[in-house]
């Protein structure tokens, strides 16, 4: 695939995309169709093949292929120019940049054929649909209101969840949809909830700076949000042209090179460790230096990206979107449809000699693999008692770690609690009546930052355990399902008197049952949910399930007892008879007592909630591996109580059947191969 210098290039592949989406959607859905069909004729010939789960599923993964998207969150602090990256990135001035829009509102853009918002609440009230007008003079606020919200810890829109703009761009209408995020200055309730979002997105575009490289609020978030939580980052350093201009001697081309190259290793030292995947240094394709005002500009205008370092950055996004990310999504449908053929033929090779047997002989058959359907049941009780001993495992470690984590913070926490503080300017403050307010605000919002950090580092370390333990679990997945795969064999062979020879070219992963690709997590049928407050019935994500328990509690109610006091604190310490620097030493000690206070009861209160939510996420795995094993059974079953039962009240005619059942495979490998065409065609452009 050629480097593309122009966005042109960009749509272009994007389309293929979207084409070969659309072309695996459809023999997918052709799949579902022809087995819809069969079962429905079945039923009044030789009964059912008990295909409803391989239906349910082909059905469900067309329906997620045709409605998928790339989606792009972005993130950056104020003045980062990131809607001027956003107009660039689309090609069109379309969010206002002289002003910070939407500064503490989600907002969702999305391809639609006219221009609208609708506003979505969290309140109870109804969806709220605006044009596009209306919406920017709305909910469009400028820095200095910003930083006055963000100040006094206040949220500009708190009764709004998020915006969903439709507007009718050429980017949006090739699949991608485009997340503007609150700021990273924006509360502490907004950060907690933003993590849902990132996990959610395919590739977080995080802008930042080259006047302001890595401030604290950005070391901060990516600290807690990005570092080793496995998310595709591209970190974009915007204005790098105004460097030239902040030089004594802007044509002083060694002068130039000599700044450049400093901020450049000062943008290395604080990013290399956020770009690095399974070992891999991922720096020089994930950081960017660019200048989106001269790129919007030559946009509008029609002109070439060069020298604005989008080329690089789209050529970079180009090859994860179309090559890693949609050959990823595409291989999965692939299994699934190579899965389902193969259980097709299957449940053809079994039924086609069965046909000759009378209904004696057949109840005989079906009697004699009685007991391996019990081995089948066995199979699935014991995985399932694995999956629950991990879980009351799990449950008890993580839960006794957060207790544990907990009453430890007091060990490290006037060290920790340093770089937090309100500055000695602040301090100061606490002298003025009228500035003591903003003096509390100001001690409370940097007690709910170190709170929150120190939660979300805890998180990390479950979230790494909780993928060890399901590791774990795929790996006994897959020797269940060895022993599965034999016993249904086996009884293929019981009740057809014939020998199954080994299929060419098939390997073990291919010869593993669906249940258990799924309990390894070779498939899932989850469409990717923008809050992450629900999981889809057949997608598992454990991490959604702790965000949506992090986005439950909020550091606010787990702190509930200790944020507010600093008023009181500060003038029990005698504060006008010692200097802002000894203030600070003094007030983390205070603020270390009251803390001390109530660990134990956190400690303790919390131990049961995170217990039961690490249940929750085995509970959850151990449900739907038990549906789909109990689902296979109960078809395989099915398929010879429907054949008997059409067999004891008419005469089947033999060949017509067979045809029929012939008919039904070649169908089905015929979508199958043509799916297969579009796949490797994707993996060789």
């Amino acid at each position: 695939m050629t480097n593309p210098t122009e966005n042109a290039t960009l749509l272009q592949d994007l389309d293929r995309v979207v084409r070969t989406r659309q072309t695996i959607a459809h023999h997918l859905g052709a799949i579902a169709q022809t087995l819809t069909q069969a079962e429905q004729d079945g039923e009044n010939i030789s009964g059912k093949l008990g295909l409803e789960r391989e239906i349910d599923d082909m059905q469900r993964a067309s329906n997620n292929l045709r409605q998928g998207v790339f989606r792009l969150i972005v993130l950056g602090d104020m003045k980062r120019g990131k809607s001027t990256f956003l107009n660039a990135l689309i090609g069109e001035n379309l969010l206002p940049s002289d002003v910070n829009p939407c500064t503490a509102l989600l907002t969702i853009l999305k391809y639609g054929a006219e221009k609208r918002v609708t506003v979505h609440f969290n309140d109870g009230k109804p969806p709220e649909q605006i044009d596009f007008a209306s919406f920017k003079q709305r909910y469009t606020i400028n820095p200095e209101e910003a930083k006055t919200l963000e100040k006094n810890q206040q949220q500009a829109f708190p009764t709004i969840s998020h915006a969903v703009v439709e507007y009718p761009l050429a980017l949006l209408e090739k699949g991608i949809e485009i997340v503007d995020s609150p700021g990273l200055n924006d509360t502490e309730a907004r950060n907690e909830l933003s993590l849902g979002y990132l996990n959610n997105c395919h590739a977080v575009l995080f802008v930042m700076r080259a006047s302001q490289p890595c401030t604290l609020a950005e070391r901060r978030y990516l600290e807690n949000y990005i570092k080793e939580r496995g998310l595709s980052v591209f970190f974009l350093i915007n204005a790098w042209d105004q460097i030239q201009e902040s030089l004594i001697d802007p044509d002083d081309a060694a002068e130039l090179q000599s700044a450049e190259q400093k901020l450049r290793q000062v943008f290395h030292a604080n990013l290399a460790e956020y770009c690095r995947a399974d070992g891999y240094d991922l720096y020089d394709e994930r950081v960017f230096e660019i200048s989106a005002l001269q790129a919007l500009r030559r946009r509008i205008k029609g002109g070439d990206l060069a020298g604005t370092g989008f080329p690089a950055f789209l050529s970079a996004l180009n090859t994860f979107l179309t090559q890693e990310r949609a050959i990823a999504e595409f291989r999965q449908a692939r299994t699934m449809a190579q899965q389902t053929a193969t259980r097709v033929q299957d449940a053809i090779a079994r039924r086609i000699p069965l046909l000759d047997q009378d209904v004696n002989e057949l109840q005989n058959r079906i009697a004699s693999v009685e007991p391996q359907f019990a081995q089948l049941q066995d199979i699935r009780d014991g995985f399932r008692n694995e999956i629950r001993m991990m879980r009351d495992r799990k449950a008890r470690a993580i839960a006794d770690s957060f207790r544990t984590y907990v009453l430890n913070l007091e060990h490290t926490f006037e060290q920790d609690f340093q770089q937090y503080q309100p500055s000695e300017m602040q301090f100061l403050d606490f002298f003025s009546a009228s500035k003591r307010e903003q003096f509390n605000l100001a001690a409370q919002k940097s007690f709910e930052q170190y709170a929150n950090d120190k939660f979300l580092a805890w998180t990390l370390t479950a979230e790494k355990d909780l993928s060890a333990a399901f590791k774990q679990l795929s790996e006994t997945a897959a020797k269940y399902g060895a022993s599965y795969t034999s016993i249904t064999n086996e009884i293929s062979e019981k009740l057809t008197g014939q020998k199954l020879n080994p299929r060419l070219n098939i390997t073990n992963e291919d010869d593993t049952p669906s249940w258990a690709k799924w309990a390894m997590g070779l498939f899932y049928l989850a469409n990717g949910n923008l809050g992450g407050a629900a999981l889809a019935a057949s997608g598992f994500d454990f991490k959604t399930i702790l965000l949506n328990l992090i986005a439950t509690w909020g550091i606010a109610f787990l702190f509930a007892p200790i944020l507010g006091p600093f008023g009181i604190l500060i003038a029990g310490l005698g504060i006008g008879l010692l200097q802002a620097n000894d203030a600070r030493n003094q007030f983390a000690k205070v603020v270390k007592k009251e803390l001390v206070k109530h660990l134990p009861e956190i400690a303790r209160e919390q131990w049961q909630p995170i217990y039961s939510a690490v249940q929750e996420c085995f509970e959850v795995y151990e449900q739907e591996v038990s549906k789909r094993i109990d689902d296979d059974i109960q078809s395989r079953k099915g398929e010879l109580n429907n054949l008997l039962q059409q067999k004891q009240t008419r005469e089947i005619n033999r060949d017509g059947e067979v045809n029929r059942l012939k008919t039904v495979e070649m169908k089905v490998d015929q979508d199958c191969q043509a799916l297969e065409k579009a796949y490797q065609q994707i993996l060789v452009c």
